[in-house]
């Protein structure tokens, strides 16, 4: 395969969709540490990973958002951030063969860094440096820095990445509806600050469905020229139906949005939390249609 960055320079590329929501599905609890099944079900994470890439995604994520030492800890499983990161990413890189990317997953720390809380800037490095060393060794083809209300800890996770390998970044902050973060950072200040940062791709997933996230997407790609884009909506906002969170946003709503989101600059497409492999099938499909010469 070709580095995945002239992939993207050349076609647009899906990414697969909520490695949460399919575990969710699959009958794991809401409450267990999902990032620990890469050590004690393996096999069931890497059917999830290969879900991923028949349903037609060219990127898929490592089982590893909420694996840094901080989220570990909580579970006891402080000491196992090494070994959970490395076996998410060997799951992902056997199931991708040549067929697709890996992105190592990072998510936020789970707690507010300087300025807005106790954990330093450098301490909040070394957390993110070691989960990404990790997942590098693991054989990941780009790093997945996703879901971050604060800019600022975006940035110290780049810096992290950055300082164990050149690999490919992926940065994309979670927003309100109004598009500014949920610390209230507008498109246009977060995204090209994360450019100049280091990022290779920005963008936005999570928190919305795709409609308020296309008119993220337009803002940030007047903002970031032509730096390529990623977006990865949620399936609607959930809804408690008997207990369970449930999204409602079907495959056929989402894939037009696609389509919209193509044309608005965005390169990286695909699903945040209630995306099923159905629902990156029919994106897979939209893509295609679009421009068929996009296809693999």
């Amino acid at each position: 395969m070709i580095p995945f960055l002239d992939a993207l320079a050349s076609r647009v590329l899906v990414c697969d969709g909520a490695m949460g929501t399919m575990l969710y599905g699959k009958g794991v609890f809401i409450n267990r540490c999902f990032e620990a099944l890469n050590l004690a079900q393996p096999g069931l994470v890497a059917v999830c990973d290969r879900e991923g890439v028949e349903a037609g995604a060219d990127v898929i994520e490592t089982n590893t958002f909420g694996a840094s030492r901080l989220k570990l800890r909580a579970f006891g499983l402080g000491d196992q951030v090494h070994a959970i990161n490395l076996a998410g990413a060997r799951l992902a890189r056997e199931a991708a063969g040549d067929r697709a990317y890996v992105a190592g997953a990072i998510g936020p720390l789970g707690v507010r860094i300087e300025p807005w809380g106790k954990t330093g800037v450098d301490e909040a490095r070394e957390y993110f440096r070691e989960q990404a060393a990790a997942l590098v060794e693991g054989g990941v083809d780009l790093l997945m820095l996703e879901t971050f209300r604060d800019w600022n800890e975006a940035a110290a996770a780049i810096d992290a990445v950055r300082s164990v390998c050149d690999l490919p970044i992926v940065a994309a902050v979670t927003t309100e509806d109004d598009g500014n973060s949920l610390d209230g950072t507008p498109a246009e200040q977060f995204g090209p600050a994360l450019v100049a940062r280091g990022a290779n791709v920005v963008g936005v997933n999570c928190s919305v469905g795709p409609a308020p996230m296309l008119e993220t997407v337009e803002r940030l790609a007047d903002a970031c020229g032509d730096v390529p884009l990623v977006a990865q909506p949620n399936a609607g906002k959930p809804r408690d139906i008997e207990g369970r969170n449930i999204y409602l946003c079907s495959p056929e709503y989402m894939a037009p949005y696609a389509r919209r989101f193509i044309a608005s600059g965005v390169r990286l497409v695909g699903g945040c939390c209630g995306t099923t492999p159905e629902h990156i099938r029919q994106i897979a499909l939209a893509v295609q249609q679009l421009a068929p010469d996009l296809a693999r």
